[in-house]
């Protein structure tokens, strides 16, 4: 096939950044895995269907998922539309035989994230997870060191992703504020990338211990409207979880006022530790128990390993010594999906390694509720 066409459900913020990365993926990779072109895009309206196809350079336009996924000419499909419609969309794409690219998180439930993976094995096809802070030059450091075994057996570890953006009690409702269109707050807009991250750094969670409390407990039902309604998600995720080995602390907060767009980790070992800050993308630290000691102390403390764009060939452009960007860490997640499809191997993360972070949310969900720990529900019999 020469080019792959590209449909597209949903054109909100994250539509955006998922079309952009396929428009630039020339200037950052060359030679490209696959040739790409945006073929369509989906909407919720035929009025906003057209502004998308103008807006992104879309063939065609439209606000029937079933004329999307019809087409002979769209191969691959990313599931960038609000968390309640991602299970349905995921499950006829695959019936459909196109190869699936999803945004978090995966669906709004254990049991959907099971009817998925039951859809998969059924109709085999590429996929992916959204899950673009794998893809970080300095996480992806991070991940080569725990892979080395450098910190030796780890103890424990604290992640956080924090957000100020419903700080303001005023900001209206909207989906993501909806329990039956979102599935939750922080713990799935924010906790889904924190806990995938720390998944794929540190192990699988088995148990969690969780508090999601509301702390705006209502808002304006539209903008500039008088009359408040319950918010019926969380603003704040607390979790204590537990992996095979070691002992972690993940927090999800959309109130954590002085924070833009903060994914921050600590991971501490017998023989090293390693931090990260996404504010600071440039930078991984990292301690070396053997460097200390001495009368002095030796060398110990964190040294700080310059990550800046140094991505594996073929990436070039711009070059290894400019800072990173945000947008650049999903250009890179998107180009691991084309390279799996064009290498014929599974890409990683998978729609697999969502249903495995969505077990986790679950959990969280349940141990809120009941006030104990949890234990995470596993995947592995229901995987294709």
């Amino acid at each position: 096939m020469d080019t792959y066409g590209v449909g597209i459900f949903g054109y909100g913020f994250i539509g955006k950044v998922h079309a952009y990365a396929h428009d630039v993926m020339k200037y950052y990779y060359q030679p490209l895995p696959l040739p790409t072109r945006l073929v369509g895009v989906c909407t919720s309206s035929p009025e906003t269907a057209q502004a998308a196809r103008s807006h992104g350079g879309f063939e065609m336009g439209t606000s029937d998922p079933d004329e999307l996924l019809a087409r002979d000419d769209i191969h691959i499909v990313h599931i960038c539309t609000p968390n309640d419609s991602h299970a349905p969309l995921v499950l006829d794409s695959l019936r459909a035989g196109k190869a699936v690219y999803c945004d978090k998180p995966l669906c709004l439930s254990g049991g959907e994230a099971l009817d998925i993976l039951q859809g998969l094995r059924e109709n085999p096809a590429p996929n992916q997870m959204t899950f673009h802070n794998r893809f970080v030059p300095a996480t992806m450091r991070a991940k080569r060191i725990m892979d080395s075994g450098a910190l030796g057996r780890v103890f424990h570890y604290r992640a956080q992703y924090l957000h100020a953006g419903y700080i303001d009690a005023d900001r209206p409702m909207s989906w993501r504020l909806d329990a039956d269109r979102s599935g939750g707050g922080a713990l799935y807009d924010l906790g889904a990338h924190v806990i995938d991250l720390m998944r794929w750094l540190a192990g699988e969670i088995r148990l969690v211990r969780a508090d999601l409390p509301t702390m705006i407990p209502d808002r304006p039902r539209s903008k500039g409207s008088g009359e408040r309604v319950p918010v019926e998600v969380d603003d704040l995720a607390l979790l204590s979880v537990r992996t095979d080995d070691a002992y972690g602390l993940i927090e999800a907060s959309r109130l954590a006022t002085g924070s833009n767009d903060a994914l921050r980790f600590e991971i501490h070992g017998e023989k090293g530790a390693l931090r990260f800050d996404s504010e600071e993308p440039s930078w991984l630290h990292y301690y070396d128990v053997d460097r200390a000691g001495g009368e002095l102390g030796g060398e110990g403390g964190y040294t700080k390993i310059e990550c800046v764009q140094r991505y594996p060939s073929p990436a070039g452009w711009p070059g290894p010594k400019f800072a990173p960007g945000w947008l650049r860490f999903h250009v890179a997640c998107l180009h691991e999906f084309l390279s799996a499809m064009a290498e014929g191997r599974p890409a990683e993360p998978g729609i697999i390694d969502g249903a495995r972070t969505q077990m986790v949310l679950e959990a969280a969900r349940q141990s809120a509720l009941t006030g104990v720990e949890t234990e995470v529900a596993e995947v592995e019999a229901a995987a294709p």
